[in-house]
């Protein structure tokens, strides 16, 4: 059963994975591109906001997904699960309303900021904080 487990989280790894490989064939993101190749300097891309926000949910219900089952098929905890799912969608939902209005405006509440903003939106970075606090919180239960 622990061999079925750990292909799963290596699963939900590879799908994360994918999910940045693949990014801009899956998903519309004009900024991708400003952002690979820019500097602060360089004229921001024009924005069809409807598909540039769908864009962005997709992606992140994608990486909450994988995420979920990483989480899942490490600790084999429902409640953790559900407690990552939580955390993860409440990161998302205080960020992403942030990095549009920094679209909005232009990055004029700083290229830097917009950047890092941008990061907690599409990749799931709060899951390298949850599967350690999760572990940590195992260690102290056992």
């Amino acid at each position: 059963m622990k061999i079925i487990s750990w292909i799963m989280v290596i699963l939900g790894i590879a799908g994360l994975m994918s999910v940045r490989i693949l990014e801009d064939k899956l998903f519309y993101d004009p900024l991708l591109a400003y952002f690979h190749d820019s500097n602060e300097n360089m004229k921001l891309p024009q924005v069809e906001w409807t598909k540039l926000i769908f864009g962005h949910l997709s992606r992140f219900v994608l990486n909450l997904i994988f995420s979920c089952v990483i989480i899942h098929f490490i600790f084999k905890n429902k409640q953790w699960t559900q407690q990552g799912a939580l955390l993860i969608f409440i990161v998302f939902a205080i960020t992403f309303p942030i990095y549009l209005f920094c679209i909005d405006n232009n990055f004029e509440i700083g290229y830097l900021f917009s950047f890092y903003m941008r990061r907690f939106v599409i990749q799931p970075l709060i899951l390298l904080l949850i599967v350690p606090i999760f572990y940590y919180r195992k260690k102290m239960i056992e």
